[in-house]
């Protein structure tokens, strides 16, 4: 079963916290301190904050999957979009490993697939290079974005 992902950045993640916490009524899974995860079934989806130096705001959307079939599906499905897809693979982002590929919309939102296959103690060390405005790639981690418009293959 799929699940919608969504990352934004956040100014002060503390009050972050507190704010999605009240909203969903639950704790993060996943908390460190420049970046929380809630893992929710109602609704069904992973929804992800980190600290942002450039402010906040959406950084990504995605569609999050739990087997290799139903990454299979999707990527095919990102294949027949009319856009350059970029297939990033094995990668680490976001305290998680995983399996992932990105798009961008014909608005330019960054949209990735994943497969989480475990943990990770970093945040990032995926894509190594600018990502669209839509994401606009920010340090502590170069992860969690598409490469530059101009690199996708």
């Amino acid at each position: 079963m799929k699940r919608l992902h969504v990352h934004v950045g956040v100014n002060d993640l503390d009050q972050s916290i507190r704010f999605y916490s009240n909203l969903f009524a639950v704790e993060p899974t996943v908390l460190k301190n420049d970046y929380a995860k809630w893992m929710l079934d109602d609704p069904r989806v992973n929804f992800a904050i980190s600290t942002r130096q450039d402010g906040g705001g959406v950084r990504h959307l995605g569609i999050q999957v739990e087997s290799p079939e139903e990454l299979s599906e999707v990527y095919a499905r990102l294949k027949s979009a009319d856009a350059p897809v970029f297939e990033e693979g094995a990668t680490t982002c976001c305290y998680a490993k995983s399996e992932k590929s990105w798009i961008n919309d014909p608005q330019g939102v960054a949209w990735e697939t994943f497969l989480t296959t475990g943990e990770s103690i970093t945040y990032g060390g995926g894509v190594e290079s600018a990502a669209p405005e839509s994401h606009a790639a920010t340090k502590p981690a170069a992860c969690c974005g598409p490469r530059a418009p101009e690199s996708v293959a």
